[in-house]
C-alpha cells in the first residue's frame, strides 16, 4: 500500500513539474528522458547473454528514446533566426534515430553509446544556454517551439 502511494506521489510530482516548466525546461526534460532510456538500453545490452528478457528491455527503451527524439524534431522551429539551427538539429535528431534503429536491429550497444555521448553533449549545451539566457523567455530558444511541448 505504501509503495503504491509513493508511486502516485512520484507521478503527481512529475506531472506538476511538466505543467509548470518553461518550454526550454521541457526540452531539457525530454533530453533527460531520452538519456535515461539510452542508459537502460545500454545496460540491457551488457546483460543480454544472461538475461533473455533484456532483448525486450533494449527494444522498449530504444523505441522510447526514438519517440522522444522524434518529438524533439517535431518541435523545431524553422522560422527562428535563419532556420539553420532547426535544420542542423533536425539532421542530428534524424541521425540519432537511425543509429538507434541500427542498435535495436543488432542489439548492439556501440550505436547506443555513441548517441548517448552526443546527446549528452547537446543536453549540456542546452542546459548552459538556459542558465545563461534565463528560462523565462521562450523566444530565447532559437529553434524549439513550445506549443507542441506544452500540448
Amino acid at each position: 500500500m505504501a509503495a503504491l502511494m509513493t508511486q502516485d506521489l512520484g507521478r503527481a510530482y512529475r506531472a506538476n513539474a511538466v505543467l509548470t516548466a518553461s518550454p526550454g525546461q521541457l526540452v531539457l526534460m525530454l533530453y533527460d528522458g531520452a538519456l535515461r532510456s539510452l542508459g537502460l538500453a545500454r545496460e540491457a545490452c551488457a546483460r543480454r547473454e544472461e538475461d533473455p528478457r533484456s532483448i525486450e528491455t533494449i527494444n522498449k527503451q530504444l523505441l522510447k528514446a526514438q519517440n522522444i527524439l522524434a518529438e524533439l524534431s517535431d518541435t523545431l522551429n524553422p522560422k527562428a533566426g535563419d532556420g539553420q539551427f532547426a535544420r542542423e538539429m533536425g539532421r542530428l535528431y534524424d541521425y540519432f534515430i537511425r543509429r538507434l534503429m541500427e542498435a535495436n536491429l543488432r542489439k548492439d550497444a556501440t550505436p547506443i553509446i555513441e548517441v548517448e555521448r552526443l546527446l549528452g553533449e547537446v543536453r549540456a549545451a542546452w542546459a548552459e544556454m538556459l542558465r545563461t539566457q534565463g528560462a523565462a523567455n521562450p523566444a530565447n530558444y532559437s529553434g524549439h517551439t513550445g506549443s507542441r511541448l506544452l500540448a
